[in-house]
């Protein structure tokens, strides 16, 4: 059991709360709820909420060095947005059809600006024609690995040399080795998860190098040494964590979405807070989240 005190920071019932990304300068707490194609925000400071109604689902959304707008992940591609004053979206790749079946899933930047991106057919998870792309920061889009069930991830090792991606319909996660070119060595399984542990979902990781990944079906978000070691266990009161980040001013908070999406009418009962947000202090920083450019 977590010997921390896991407080609920906005009951939003979210159908599929995704992508948590902290932007520092606004005090900002940004989420997707994936298939009900909302964006939200959270003034932690404040407590001033914004949502953003979006044309088709938003899987992510990343910030951008330049301050420009973000980046972010629609059903069928990647598009640059621009938020306030209103809502503006310009895509840049739709690297599948729209009636393909297929929806882009999870996003993170690694250390030199590229956005690192996965797709997943959108219903039937056990195809496995889900894909691995890369976006270089001259905006070229590259297909880097494929037969994936469910791309979930990815993080990255802090010396950058190691990205860890996640299939979490097989329930691993695979660590693969990251030239400075963006390139791809061949992966090995870095971790299986077994009965009870539920399946690997989001994850970050934290100044120590340590990664942490939010246990759909689990009720937990856990921490594993670059080793794969579990050192750690925060209990959730809800059976689908998604995805985690760390924010707040010494980035010591650790946000955790989750979602209503797979529960039956008697495990929403049971959980009440499904599809909130929650925070929880933990004892160890996380790092900055990477900006795209």
């Amino acid at each position: 059991m977590s010997k921390h005190d896991v407080q609920c920071l906005w009951e939003v019932g979210a159908q599929l709360g995704e992508g948590p990304l902290w932007v520092a300068e606004q005090n900002r707490l940004y989420f997707v709820d994936l298939k009900n194609q909302t964006l939200h925000a959270q003034d932690v400071v404040t407590g001033q909420r914004r949502s953003w109604a979006m044309p088709d689902y938003i899987c992510w959304l990343i910030a951008r060095r330049d301050g420009d707008g973000f980046m972010a992940g629609l059903r069928d591609g990647i598009a640059r947005v621009w938020l306030e004053p209103e809502l503006r979206i310009e895509y840049l790749h739709r690297p599948f059809p729209a009636d393909s079946g297929l929806r882009m899933n999870d996003a993170k930047v690694d250390s030199v600006g590229r956005i690192w991106a996965g797709s997943m057919h959108n219903t039937d998870y056990a195809q496995a024609i889900g894909t691995l792309f890369r976006l270089d920061t001259d905006h070229q889009l590259h297909a880097l690995d494929n037969d994936y069930h469910i791309c979930n991830g990815p993080a990255f090792s802090l010396d950058g040399a190691t990205m860890y991606h996640t299939d979490s319909y097989e329930g691993r996660t695979y660590a693969y080795p990251l030239a400075a070119d963006g390139t791809l060595g061949a992966p090995c399984v870095w971790r299986e998860f077994g009965e009870g542990e539920g399946s690997p979902d989001g994850m970050t990781v934290d100044s120590e190098g340590c990664v942490w990944i939010a246990q759909w079906g689990g009720s937990r978000v856990c921490r594993y040494s670059p080793e794969g070691e579990l050192l750690e266990t925060i209990a959730v009161p809800v059976r689908n964590p998604a995805s985690c980040t760390f924010g707040g001013a010494d980035l010591k908070t650790l946000y955790i979405t989750t979602a209503r999406e797979d529960n039956t009418p008697e495990q929403l009962a049971a959980h009440p807070l499904t599809g909130a947000v929650f925070a929880v202090r933990v004892d160890v920083a996380g790092v900055p989240a990477g900006r795209f450019g």
